[in-house]
């Protein structure tokens, strides 16, 4: 299995980004997608998933109503759209896959199996 993540960059407060995870190497309509962040000396953190098969959607707290989780069966690819970023929001970003996440361990690292490398978020004041 492979995930590579793209889209990061160096951005102003109050704009955009669209990070891109792009999964190969088996079907993954069972599987859970999801992304994490790291900011330098904090732990990592959830910032949001979806069900591949039902699409279903969770997210933080901390990016609701600002971030949109989505994906493109045809290309394997998971999408985080986030809007209204802040500094707080700079970290790396990384996205993983679980083939069974049970719901209440949806937001918890430990219940994913795939991890691929981050990319950097920065988010200038």
């Amino acid at each position: 299995v492979q995930l590579q993540a793209s889209g990061g960059g160096l951005v102003q407060a109050g704009g955009s980004l669209r990070l891109s995870c792009a999964a190969s190497g088996r079907t993954f309509s069972n599987y859970a997608m999801g992304w994490f962040r790291q900011a330098p000396g904090k732990e990592r953190e959830f910032v949001s998933a979806i069900r591949w098969s039902s699409g279903s959607t969770y997210y933080a707290d901390s990016v609701k109503g600002r971030s949109t989780i989505s994906r493109d069966n045809a290309r394997n690819t998971v999408y985080l759209q986030m809007n209204s970023l802040k500094p707080e929001d700079t970290a790396v970003y990384s996205c993983a896959a679980g083939s069974r996440v049970i719901v209440s361990m949806i937001r918890s690292a430990l219940a994913y199996d795939f991890w691929g490398q981050g990319t950097q978020v920065t988010v200038s004041s």
